[in-house]
C-alpha cells in the first residue's frame, strides 16, 4: 500500500522516467516534482562541447566513457535526476542506458541562472555519490572555473 503524496504535483519516479523517454525536453527530477530544463546558449554549447572532447581524449586512454548532456545521473540518496553538462563514467555502470548512478567526474558550465543550483543544490546532491571524485563548475560569461575533489580518503576541497 502507498501513501498519498502530500503535493499534488507530484510525479512517481516511475512516471517520470517513463514520460522522459518519449519527451522532446529534457526534465530534471527532484524528490517528486519535474523541472523542464532551458535551452542553451550557442557559447554554453560549445564549451560543453569542448570540455567533452578534451576529456575523451584521456578518458579512452583509461577506459573511461564521457557523455554530454543528454545522460543523466541518479542520485539516489535525494530521489533525484540531473543531466550534468558532462558526464564521465570511470566504472562499470550498466544499471539503465538513459543514466548512469556511478559517474567519477561531473561537469557544469554555468550561468547566472543556473550558479546557485549548480554551486548549492547539485553540488549537496552530488556528493552523496560515492563514485564520485570530481565536480568541475565552469563559468561561461568570465574565466573562472571551480574544482570541488575527494581524496582518496574521502576528504576534498
Amino acid at each position: 500500500m502507498s501513501a498519498v503524496p502530500k503535493d499534488a504535483d507530484y510525479i512517481a519516479e516511475a512516471d517520470y522516467l517513463a514520460g522522459e523517454r518519449q519527451a522532446r525536453e529534457r526534465h530534471e527530477y527532484v524528490d517528486g516534482k519535474v523541472y523542464a530544463m532551458a535551452g542553451a546558449s550557442k557559447r554554453h554549447s560549445q564549451m560543453v562541447l569542448n570540455i567533452a572532447f578534451a576529456l575523451r581524449t584521456a578518458a579512452r586512454q583509461a577506459g573511461y566513457q564521457v557523455f554530454s548532456s543528454d545522460v543523466k545521473v541518479r542520485v539516489a540518496r535525494r530521489n533525484a535526476y540531473y543531466y550534468p553538462d558532462v558526464v564521465v563514467g570511470c566504472a562499470a555502470d550498466d544499471v539503465d542506458e538513459y543514466w548512469l548512478e556511478k559517474p567519477c567526474l561531473l561537469v557544469e558550465v554555468t550561468s547566472r541562472s543556473t550558479e546557485w543550483k549548480d554551486y548549492n543544490e547539485k553540488m549537496v546532491a552530488y556528493q552523496t555519490l560515492e563514485s564520485l571524485r570530481g565536480y568541475l563548475v565552469v563559468a561561461q560569461d568570465q574565466v573562472q572555473a571551480t574544482l570541488f575533489y575527494r581524496e582518496e580518503d574521502g576528504g576534498g576541497g
